[in-house]
């Protein structure tokens, strides 16, 4: 397997997912208030044979492990082949100046696209501040004036978002087959650290709960 192929990358991929998994417990990571829309319907979530009530985070912590595969070599594929698409990205830093505060930055992949402020309780006082709100306070002024585009940059840039689109498709696809391979792993793993610590939150419930009188 050469490196920095697909099957190479999935494998380091899930290989940090496998040494993430055992250090997972219910209790340190909130719910979700709605779906999310990277794991919902995702088919690298069908290609790991994940069971579907499995936590979210553990999901998540995966499928997210694999689009920063498939980001990163789409964005080579950017730098290397599609000269238009390459500037208007660097120049859309110009344009839209310095990023503001980004509270996930630097986090683990199992915190890509997932809030990091834990849900309000019911009947509990609002926070004072929350890491999004300081987020949108430091949000960057303004950007300035995009400079137009020609017909012919135009149509240069539009074919150019098509290839990269393409090639998206094509990473993903590879992805799953080669997520594929190592589904007897990720179950195995999910059967062994995830599913007994459900059915103790679920036998500790059932205790709680009082017959009806």
């Amino acid at each position: 397997m050469a490196q920095d192929s697909i099957e190479w990358r999935v494998t380091a991929a899930v290989d940090a997912w496998l040494r993430w998994v055992p250090s997972w417990r219910p209790g340190t990571h909130h719910g979700r208030a709605r779906p999310c829309r990277r794991c919902t319907g995702s088919p690298l979530v069908l290609a790991a044979g994940i069971p579907a009530d499995t936590p979210h985070p553990v999901t998540h912590s995966l499928v997210a492990r694999m689009h920063r595969i498939i980001d990163r070599v789409v964005d080579d594929y950017t730098a290397e082949e599609l000269p238009r698409l390459r500037e208007e990205l660097r120049g859309a830093d110009e344009w839209q100046g310095a990023p503001g505060y980004d509270p996930t930055a630097g986090l683990g992949p199992e915190f890509d696209g997932v809030s990091v402020d834990p849900e309000p309780e019911d009947g509990s006082q609002p926070f004072l501040f929350t890491l999004d709100g300081l987020a949108e306070e430091s949000a960057p002024p303004p950007p300035l004036p995009r400079p137009p585009l020609t017909a012919e940059e135009k149509a240069t840039l539009r074919r150019e978002i098509e290839a990269a689109d393409r090639r998206a498709t094509e990473v993903g696809n590879e992805t799953c087959f080669a997520l594929a391979e190592h589904r007897p792993r990720i179950q195995h793993a999910i059967a062994v650290f995830i599913e007994p610590q459900i059915q103790d939150l679920l036998r500790e419930l059932s205790e709680h709960l009082e017959p009806p009188s």
